[in-house]
């Protein structure tokens, strides 16, 4: 073994989660901000379902799959606070021009990069959170990390829902050199630049861990990191399917779920999101620290599959109510079903992140987590939205968007059921191999 995580001590290792947490905070909160103000933005724009579908996810992931490759080549290999710091700085300044645009491309434009950004956050994040804490230990923290994933999911929901309906109270406003603001765009510039102050905190605190590896090891070219993959591919290819098609689950549902309320039940645009964002804030991250929990406790009593036993086991239950809850009658049971619903895809999320962290060499880790990234991410957030969006457009119409909601639950669900479980036992030697290798 090379240096082991005694350089830091718990308190600025469970610091730098903090500021990691935070930050993963602002990421979704940036991105999904946009989800709040689709009825706003088509309005002004003129743009249809399909073409909201691929603004909230293509369009951002594209450029987040392109630069998330080279991005974690330099995560294997050099100073990962300092990517991960310019990450947050550029994403935060990308989400502020959003609200700069005054077409569908300019727009479109703003989107893309704020992939880019965003697309450095992941590899280092994780690669340093694995540095930081041993392997047995490792999907605690991952799991606080994902705290940030739901905050800022809620955060965006809440505070987003607010600022709109602020917003629009008080109508367009003039500004030098901008010019006239609408609400939505004011909206955009008012979340983004935050950020830019955490990136500097980001950057002036967290220690750079030294690497967790064998001795002698060296950073690993590209093509011996898809060798490597490609010889575990029984691990890894269920494994990124699993989280994936549950993530296109999760994002489907998540991205249309204001419209959805304003759709079927008569709120204003903004009106669900304080209470949706509530709802996350309070249940996700209880199911994440409990999921976090859970699998270690799995893992002392003896299961060298705990991570991925865990992502097995919610997801048994996380279908019926990914069903159900688009279909309900009444606003209510709605609501009460997205929490049950949040808190179940909660507990497995945490895990499923270590998982891969758990089996893959310390050198080899930003690139792999930015192929999984990208896999999770064009099934999750750019198929996802894009199903709803289309059957929204050619099949329901667009009072139907909670059956084409349901549509996708019931074909992705099952199937990121049956990828879990096709990854346990290969997920279970990897684990083993990881542990005589030392890394």
């Amino acid at each position: 073994m090379a240096q082991s995580q005694a350089g830091l001590s718990p308190a600025r290792s469970w610091w730098a989660i903090f500021i990691f947490t935070i930050a993963l905070m602002f990421n979704y909160l940036d991105r999904q901000l946009l989800t709040l103000l689709i009825t706003p933005i088509k309005a002004d724009l003129g743009v249809s379902d399909t073409q909201v579908s691929l603004l909230v996810g293509f369009a951002f992931v594209l450029f987040y799959v392109l630069a998330g490759i080279p991005v974690a080549r330099l995560v294997d290999r050099g100073p990962r606070k300092w990517i991960v710091g310019f990450g947050i700085f550029f994403w935060s300044v990308m989400t502020a021009a959003c609200g700069l645009a005054q077409n569908f491309w300019q727009l479109t434009l703003a989107r893309m990069c704020v992939g880019i950004g965003e697309s450095c956050n992941a590899p280092g994040t994780y690669s340093m959170a694995s540095d930081m804490f041993p392997r047995d230990k490792l999907a605690q923290p991952i799991s606080v990390i994902g705290i940030g994933t739901v905050a800022g999911s809620g955060m965006a929901l809440l505070v987003g829902g607010w600022l709109i309906t602020w917003l629009t109270d008080i109508g367009p406003q003039s500004f030098p050199v901008v010019g006239t603001l609408k609400p939505w765009q004011m909206t955009f510039v008012l979340v983004g630049l935050p950020g830019v102050l955490w990136a500097l905190l980001m950057v002036a605190t967290v220690p750079e861990p030294p690497r967790r590896e064998a001795a002698g090891a060296a950073t690993p070219g590209f093509t011996d990191v898809l060798r490597f993959l490609w010889n575990l591919g029984a691990t890894y290819v269920p494994m990124f399917l699993a989280n994936g098609i549950k993530a296109m689950l999760s994002f489907g549902v998540a991205v249309w779920s204001p419209v959805f309320f304003e759709r079927k039940f008569g709120y204003a645009p903004g009106e669900p999101g304080p209470v949706l964002g509530i709802i996350s804030l309070v249940v996700s991250p209880i199911g994440l620290v409990l999921g976090g929990y859970l699998a270690s406790r799995l893992a002392a009593a003896g299961y060298k599959d705990a991570n991925m036993r865990m992502v097995w086991l919610v997801t048994i239950p996380l279908i019926p109510v990914a069903i159900l809850y688009p279909l309900v009658p009444n606003a209510t049971l709605a609501f009460a079903l997205v929490g049950v619903s949040l808190f179940l895809g909660s507990l497995g999320s945490g895990p499923a992140n270590a998982a891969i962290q758990a089996v893959t060499p310390g050198r080899m880790r930003g690139t792999t987590t930015a192929l999984y990234i990208a896999i999770y991410n064009v099934l999750g957030y750019g198929l996802g939205p894009l199903v709803v969006g289309l059957l929204n457009d050619h099949v329901f119409g667009e009072e139907g968007v909670g059956y084409s909601m349901a549509v996708l639950a019931c074909v992705a669900g099952p199937l990121g059921l049956l990828m879990a479980w096709l990854a346990l036992k290969p997920y279970m030697h990897a684990v083993e191999a990881a542990e005589a290798r030392g890394d």
